[in-house]
């Protein structure tokens, strides 16, 4: 039978937020850790939908098909997807403010790069 699909979304999920966060702390490309966190916020995505999910699982109405004595066991979470909708909007939003930022950044400076700007002060 081999892994189940909620192991291999966690493991996925785990290791893009990794890459992610290995993005973060090693470049310093403004552009290269906007995509750092784009791939932090994806990974916790999938981490969060795998959470709700159960192999073999079914939609979760309890009818002559689901139960209600086997809902806990077999009916798959529905809360962390709606919630993962939520957050793909809300994601989308900040990059795109990362990004009009790193513009504004570049007009400033001519270069994307976060080593010139470190004279600036608050």
């Amino acid at each position: 039978m081999g892994l189940p699909v909620s192991h291999i979304l966690l493991a996925t999920g785990f290791l893009l937020v990794l890459i992610g966060l290995w993005g973060l702390l090693t470049h310093r490309n403004i552009l290269r850790i906007i995509i750092g966190f784009s791939l932090i916020d994806t990974g916790l995505h999938i981490v969060m939908v795998a959470s709700g999910y159960v192999t073999g699982g079914t939609a979760p109405i309890a009818d002559k098909a689901l139960p209600i004595g086997e809902a806990t066991l077999r009916a798959v979470d529905p809360v962390p997807s709606a919630l993962v909708v939520t957050a793909i909007v809300i994601g989308f939003s900040v990059t795109a403010v990362m990004l009009a930022f790193a513009i504004r950044l570049y007009d400033a400076k001519k270069t994307l790069s976060i080593d010139a700007f470190t004279e600036s002060k608050w």
